[in-house]
Order: C-alpha cells, then structure tokens, then sequence
C-alpha cells in the first residue's frame, strides 16, 4: 500500500492544540513515545502532514544520492 492514502481515525484537537496519534498509526509506522515527527501544512492548505523526522533524513540522503548520480551523468554527457 506504499504511496497510498490511509483513513485511520479522525481525532479532536485539546485545549492545548494536541491530538492523539491512532494506535493502528502508531503501529503500523512504528511511531513511539519520544520520537520526533515534522509537521507541514498541505500544499492545498487544506491539512497537516506528519512525518517522522528520521524518515524524512532518509528521503532527504536518498534524494541527494540521486541527485549527485544525476549530477554526474550530466558532467559526462556534456564533456562528450
């Protein structure tokens, strides 16, 4: 199901702004008391996106290895 939306649960915002993670969530992305998630503002403004901060250094060292591959193919097809 990798790239796929999910329902999980809907939650009500606290007092204090907080929401509470569904416990199916949690399992499933193996979110734990005391890690660290990012959030962002969806791109339509409609939304939140929470990600775990240590997936989201994973995305950004797989992106950069790309790139740097990318970068490479370039500087040999332009020195032909």
């Amino acid at each position: 199901m990798h790239g796929d939306f999910k329902f999980y649960a809907s939650a009500t915002v606290g007092v204090k702004g907080q929401i509470v993670l569904p416990q199916e969530a949690r399992e499933e992305l193996d979110i734990k008391e005391g890690d660290k998630v990012v959030i962002l503002r969806a791109p339509h403004e409609g939304g939140l996106l929470v990600l775990k901060a240590d997936k989201i250094a994973e995305m950004v060292n797989t992106m950069s290895s790309h790139l740097h591959s990318v970068s490479n193919s370039l500087k040999q097809e332009h020195s032909h």
